[in-house]
């Protein structure tokens, strides 16, 4: 039990459901078999959206450092000791300071080694704004105390795994901002991430145009001949198999990402509308890209069913199994690279046979 790996969880804002799909989640004993999960929030605030959810009698374990988890509970750390004022369904100051107290104290954690993966509940991105907190949303905040240089948002379902170029900016600045360059970190990131953490040998890359119909042979605009397609192109001499540009619209309605192992969009909507459509109940937004693994669910942070035992725990549930098996294959694979080096073999491809899905 010792060996199980401690999965830290941020709840979030105090006034959404991110409690509640915790609590939900961590309520099955079965959960315990996979991983030590070890809460950052207060178990006053656990207990006020337990009884507004009437969530029986689950209780926390109570830590004050993650050494301390108890692997036969799920465990919280308090990280702040005033009590705090809940207005459930109400963006207010509050909800974005303690979201931030929780996260900053298991971003602490997993930077120092403390836990083995982070799982975060939704935050509001204008309510958690401050002097230490200056970020468009998880993504960035994660990448900077991550010391990444370039980081993939990268949504994962059984069926389906989307990346975008552009994450949270402005449409209007989104032309502005593609160019080979981005596209070819991002694709690199994709490649790395499906051989690295879901043991694809030979991943098949899709990549989106921009405008509609992918500029229909320029008439629509010129990005996919004069940035999208080369881009293209260089990730293919580099060794990666990367098609497209494709477009968007009849490429989701005509199943076409069926045929590959992620698709590129290139703007948040673009590839997060289809990607929610399809898979939204089990979706994950995992950060590739990072030197420790982050996933988080795919949906916000629910104010207008906050507290009314409404909230569908499954894509919780499903980032913290993605974290979970994220962590173990590239363990597995250090481990074996580790080996052959020891031993004076030679790293062979195939090591990536296992196809993962993201449950």
């Amino acid at each position: 039990m010792s060996n199980k790996l401690k999965i830290g969880i941020s709840i979030g804002d105090v006034n959404g459901i991110g409690l509640e799909v915790i609590i939900k989640t961590l309520s099955n004993p079965a959960i315990l078999n996979y991983c030590t999960p070890i809460v950052y929030g207060h178990t006053k605030v656990s207990s006020f959206h337990r009884k507004a959810n009437s969530l029986g009698d689950f209780s926390f374990n109570v830590i004050n450092q993650a050494n301390q988890a108890q692997a036969k509970r799920a465990n919280m750390i308090n990280c702040w000791e005033e009590d705090v004022k809940i207005e459930l369904g109400q963006v207010t100051a509050t909800g974005g300071k303690y979201a931030l107290l929780s996260l900053e104290r298991a971003t602490s954690d997993l930077v120092n080694g403390e836990i083995d993966a982070l799982v975060t509940a939704p935050i509001n991105k204008h309510n958690i704004q401050s002097e230490t907190f200056a970020f468009p949303g998880h993504t960035e905040y994660l990448q900077e105390k991550s010391g990444s240089k370039d980081v993939l948002m990268f949504l994962i379902s059984e069926g389906l795994r989307v990346g975008v170029v552009t994450g949270h900016i402005p449409v209007k600045d989104v032309p502005a901002a593609i160019t080979k360059e981005k596209i070819t970190s991002k694709l690199k990131l994709i490649n790395d991430s499906l051989k690295k953490d879901f043991w694809i040998e030979k991943p098949k890359i899709a990549v989106l145009g921009l405008n509609p119909h992918a500029s229909d042979n320029g008439l629509l605009g010129t990005e996919e001949a004069e940035i999208i397609s080369p881009a293209i192109q260089e990730a293919y001499d580099k060794g990666m198999m990367v098609f497209g540009p494709y477009p968007a619209d009849g490429f989701f309605g005509n199943g076409s990402y069926k045929q590959f192992d992620a698709v590129l969009a290139m703007y948040h909507d673009q590839g997060l509308i289809p990607f929610k459509t399809l898979a939204f109940h089990n979706g994950v937004n995992y950060t590739a890209g990072l030197n420790f693994v982050r996933t988080s669910p795919d949906h916000g942070t629910g104010y207008d069913i906050a507290g009314k035992d409404l909230a569908d725990p499954t894509s919780f549930t499903e980032a913290l199994f993605s974290a979970i098996h994220i962590v173990k294959k590239r363990r597995e694979q250090e481990e074996m690279l580790g080996n052959q080096l020891r031993t004076g073999g030679k790293v062979v491809e195939t090591q990536f046979d296992i196809k993962d899905d993201a449950s």
